[in-house]
């Protein structure tokens, strides 16, 4: 970051004055966890200066070294590198506060329908929403009700025939309406489906049934929406911030960025809101605002904001089935098409111009992909724009979950660096073995073979799909355990020191920041977190008992616990 200074109880202190002014701190009488290199290496010391690291040895050289230092007794806590959000959606916490949390357990608490409807009902009567406004619930997910099946129009239409209500779907790429709200968004039985989008209809008829999908949810409704005001986001940007700071993380992602938001994150680093470093991608559909204009630089950080690349998207959910496969899904598609493969979000050719637009601009490309088949055509694109390993332009394959194979050859020949989202094993494990099989469920997010074949890999929450929660990610990277305790792809669980890996190390490469974050090695940037244990050392069915003692970032703590 750019700017410094903070006291552990005000974070946004950290925005500014000046970093020499605080001692040398020498941390000591701890697990202090370096992450530098292939296998777990611990150090006595740490010792940091004016926001970076000085010194990572021996005790007795420490002390030496650096008589003045303050000292700081861990007494046996762990001091790891900050978590590093390699792919979330950070604004999604500005928007949770207004709506209802339908979510499945351990999410939320609507394990059905009527439970969904309960939780709505709530929500109403709590905040006083009135006939023709807004009533909106998030964590929708259809494939962890007791029914399995999709609410519809109708069945919101019988509990809030007034209310414009939408479900936002655990994906964030679809939703389900009531009546109300599809005809506030003018979608009837004469409306076509986009491509690239499902708009499931009523069985017998053209009648919109309530559940959009990908292009019909963006291109229909989301692009519609009223959005908070950027004061409103402003004021709300010190709990974002701390809501991935107590669970250790010193820097998040934007993972899908509009030019609003772009200038959002600018204004808010400008008035020194900013503690966290924050990544945003800027989105595609806007890039000809953003991508060549002086005004929003790319690749570096300005008070705490740096625009990391943009943002593609060429298919949709697994579990939503509209990720794009080469094979059909065993279960049909989500509008009764059988041999349904999903549908690729824009022709091949304007996905390759976006990428080799972006290539020209040496402007990062993080893709999202997650049927086999949209990863085909990410691969083909960088074939098409020339584009090697030697270009170091490590374009992320966002997800990257129904790889096959034969993909990690190209992967490394081609430089693409896939972040991974392991907690899918868990949420919708079973799901996937019911739409694709046992064998390709069994590849899904695939670390060992990944980190095998010498790729370097990142593993992330994409927020708010599941939550911010890097020891829950552990978790699911070392069992692959599902809902119901099926172990989905048993080869492919790694241990816990990789699972820490791509959650620090790997995302920092990912980004261009491995010489910066995600290792204690002298030069790089006093980002630590300190734990209560070690998460090393306890086995995975201890690791969502570790508690976050502290977040530093910079050499100043930004997060304590109360306790």
């Amino acid at each position: 970051m750019d700017t410094s200074t903070k006291s552990p109880t005000n974070p946004l202190a950290l925005a500014h004055g000046n970093r020499g002014e605080h001692p040398d701190i020498h941390f000591s009488n701890g697990r202090i966890l370096t992450m530098d290199g292939p296998a777990p290496e611990y150090v006595e010391s740490l010792v940091i200066r004016g926001g970076r690291i000085v010194f990572a040895g021996a005790t007795e050289q420490a002390t030496k070294r650096f008589p003045a230092a303050k000292g700081r007794d861990l007494a046996g806590a762990a001091l790891l590198p900050g978590f590093i959000d390699a792919h979330s959606h950070f604004q999604a916490t500005f928007d949770l506060a207004g709506k209802a949390n339908v979510g499945p357990p351990p999410m939320g608490g609507c394990a059905n329908i009527e439970a969904v409807v309960a939780a709505l009902d709530q929500h109403r009567r709590r905040r006083g929403i009135d006939a023709g406004e807004w009533l909106v619930g998030y964590g929708y997910d259809q494939e962890a009700l007791t029914e399995k099946r999709h609410i519809t129009a109708a069945d919101l239409d019988a509990h809030f025939p007034d209310q414009l209500v939408m479900l936002v779907h655990v994906s964030s790429h679809g939703v389900v309406l009531n009546s109300a709200a599809l005809a506030w968004a003018g979608i009837d039985a004469t409306t076509p489906t986009p491509a690239g989008g499902v708009i499931a209809r009523v069985p017998g008829s053209q009648e919109p049934a309530g559940l959009l999908m990908e292009t019909a949810y963006m291109e229909l409704v989301a692009s519609k929406l009223p959005t908070p005001a950027a004061q409103e986001k402003l004021a709300l940007m010190d709990a974002a911030q701390q809501a991935y700071a107590s669970r250790g993380y010193t820097h998040a992602q934007d993972g899908f960025a509009s030019v609003a938001d772009l200038q959002l994150y600018q204004d808010a680093g400008a008035a020194g809101l900013l503690y966290l470093d924050i990544a945003a991608l800027g989105s595609f559909a806007e890039a000809g605002q953003w991508l060549e204009n002086p005004d929003f630089p790319t690749g570096s950080y300005h008070n705490g904001f740096k625009i990391a690349g943009l943002k593609i998207l060429q298919d949709g959910s697994p579990q939503g089935r509209t990720a794009f496969m080469s094979q059909p899904y065993l279960t049909g598609g989500l509008d009764g098409r059988p041999d349904w493969c999903g549908e690729p979000m824009m022709p091949f050719q304007t996905f390759a111009a976006i990428i080799q637009n972006c290539l020209n601009h040496g402007v990062q490309v993080h893709a999202h992909v997650n049927g086999d088949a949209a990863i085909d055509q990410l691969i083909q694109a960088l074939e098409l724009a020339g584009t090697t390993a030697a270009d170091d332009a490590r374009t992320v394959a966002i997800h990257s979950q129904f790889q096959r194979p034969d993909h990690l050859p190209d992967y490394l020949r081609l430089g693409i660096t896939p972040s991974y989202f392991t907690n899918h094993t868990f949420f919708w494990g079973d799901v996937h073995r019911a739409n694709v099989g046992e064998a390709k469920a069994s590849f899904i997010s695939p670390l060992k073979s990944a980190m095998d074949s010498g790729l370097i890999v990142s593993n992330h929450s994409d927020f708010p799909v599941t939550a911010v929660d890097p020891l829950f990610m552990m978790v699911t990277a070392m069992t692959r355990n599902s809902r119901t305790g099926h172990t989905l792809g048993p080869a492919e669980r790694v241990n816990a020191y990789q699972a820490l890996a791509a959650l620090t190390t790997g995302p920092a490469y990912q980004i261009f920041e491995e010489n910066r974050k995600g290792a204690l090695k002298v030069g790089m940037l006093a980002d630590l977190v300190m734990l209560d244990a070690d998460p090393l050392t306890v086995g995975a069915a201890h690791l969502q008992d570790i508690k976050v003692l502290e977040t530093i970032k910079e050499g100043v703590a930004i997060f304590r616990c109360s306790n």
